[in-house]
């Protein structure tokens, strides 16, 4: 493919995009393919000579659409939302002609610094303490890492590395293992998993402690455990606190919890992967409060600020303790602005290469405007809410949790296992799809607005397929 048919090509991939997205409604959220039919549709081996364009493409529709989910369906309310928008698209289309690999500052001074801005932009968005800022004077900074797992550990392995550093120096006696062996973290009976997964990569030990009625970690609990485990000689050392977790959108009491933090040198991050984006808005701030006893934060604006996946923001307060985790200078990557300015972000994640990500977020920073991003924000909060009256009208269920975001938990009034089987015929029923959790042994659905397209009319049908099936349930035979 040379210059003249890639302008050609691209159109037509422009406007194939275009359509998707503008009639995704009218596709079943979920497909109906079994496990394995993809591979009776495509040849065992590559072809030996290269095929036309018009080939492949006849293929997409062929082979790929039958088995895609439609995260962006104004029908699908699973997980969470997948951000996408036009403005996030073309950026990461530019992104990939660029094709650089921004491991340092000379690899693309562009991509470095524009990062750098674009990170203090989401910062002072969020109201985040000045210490987190490049701007703000001190130590701070942040980085777009690929996913909130990714933050997380990062994050944990730098309190990990910090603390075997102070401990060695001061007690030069004592091994980098025999160190590693005490060392304990906590989070939340509900953080996501990907916070115990960080534990097992980092080879420490994680203690899942219980939160309250509500779903919130407080600071008693926190303390208790520390106190014992450091009577039994184990070093505490990391608390992830989660603002908006994933079953519930539960908060950490992050005013409790940071001076504890401090107060027993314990490194605090903050996972508020889907509910940081509604921190633009004034109104849901004050649930972050806290925030500036953390060392680190992050939030994915692939979630819910319109940028497409994957951009999830880090900030930390001392970005030596990061680097310095990570830091080694080969000569091959040394170069003559190293510890200047500005950052080289090689040494602020796991992997060595990076796209140019922050291009899509100044695009989508840029032509939404913080107003149009609030007022997505609050029109998919307007939308729980009204789907948390539907349920309400309904006297066979119940719901969960307080709505606080674009999350509903509710439930089926009755046995787990009623709920399980309602879940699974909504879902077999493939024209909505939702996704189940379970917490403190109860069993319960949850309704996500998702998709930036989701209006009035997707949440009604949703509940109209709802109540449909749930009639179906309880008038079948036992």
């Amino acid at each position: 493919m040379d210059a003249q048919e890639f302008r050609a090509r691209g159109r037509e991939m422009v406007d194939y995009v275009a359509d998707y997205l503008e009639t995704i409604g009218t596709r079943t959220p979920l497909p109906s393919v079994l496990p394995g039919y993809l591979r009776e549709l495509i040849p065992d081996e590559a072809p030996l000579n290269g095929e036309s364009w018009e080939e492949v493409k006849k293929d997409i529709d062929r082979v790929i659409m039958p088995g895609v989910t439609h995260w962006h369906s104004p029908q699908f309310h699973a997980y969470f939302p997948t951000s996408s928008s036009y403005p996030a698209i073309l950026g990461d289309m530019l992104s990939d002609g660029i094709g650089c690999i921004g491991f340092t500052w000379p690899a693309s001074p562009a991509c470095t610094e524009l990062e750098v801005s674009m990170m203090d932009w989401l910062a002072k968005m969020l109201n985040l303490p000045q210490e987190f800022l490049f701007s703000g004077g001190g130590k701070g900074g942040g980085v777009i890492q690929g996913t909130a797992s990714e933050a997380t550990l990062v994050a944990l392995l730098s309190a990990r590395t910090t603390m075997i550093n102070k401990l060695k120096k001061d007690n030069p006696q004592m091994t980098q293992g025999q160190i590693v062996d005490k060392l304990v973290a906590y989070c939340s009976e509900e953080a996501h998993s990907s916070v115990v997964r960080a534990s097992l990569i980092g080879m420490v030990q994680m203690k899942s402690l219980p939160t309250d009625d509500k779903g919130s970690l407080r600071g008693s609990e926190l303390e208790s455990a520390i106190i014992k485990d450091k009577e039994q000689g184990l070093i505490p050392f990391f608390l992830c606190a989660t603002v908006g977790t994933t079953s519930t959108c539960g908060t950490d009491n992050l005013l409790e919890l940071g001076p504890i933090c401090n107060k027993h040198d314990i490194w605090m991050h903050v996972d508020a992967a889907y509910a940081g984006s509604a921190f633009i808005c004034p109104e849901f701030r004050p649930l972050l409060d806290g925030v500036e006893h953390s060392m680190s934060f992050n939030f994915n604006p692939h979630k819910w600020l319109q940028v497409t996946f994957d951009c999830s923001a880090l900030w930390v307060k001392d970005s030596g303790l990061v680097s310095g985790a990570f830091e080694l200078n080969p000569v091959y990557l040394n170069h003559d602005n190293q510890g200047q300015a500005m950052p080289d972000y090689r040494h602020w994640q796991i992997p060595l290469g990076r796209r140019f990500r922050s291009l899509k977020l100044w695009f989508v920073l840029r032509m939404f405007g913080v107003t149009g991003l609030q007022e997505q924000i609050r029109k998919d909060v307007s939308l729980a809410h009204q789907f948390e009256d539907l349920v309400k009208s309904d006297d066979r269920f119940e719901i969960v949790r307080k709505v606080t975001f674009g999350l509903v938990c509710f439930r089926l009034k009755g046995t787990n296992e009623i709920n399980e089987t309602l879940t699974k015929k909504i879902n077999d029923d493939r024209r909505i799809h939702l996704t189940p959790s379970k917490v403190k042994d109860t069993f319960f659905l949850r309704f996500a607005v998702c998709a930036t397209k989701t209006q009035v009319s997707d949440v009604k049908f949703a509940w109209t397929v709802i109540q449909e099936l749930t009639d179906s349930l309880l008038s079948s035979p036992k």
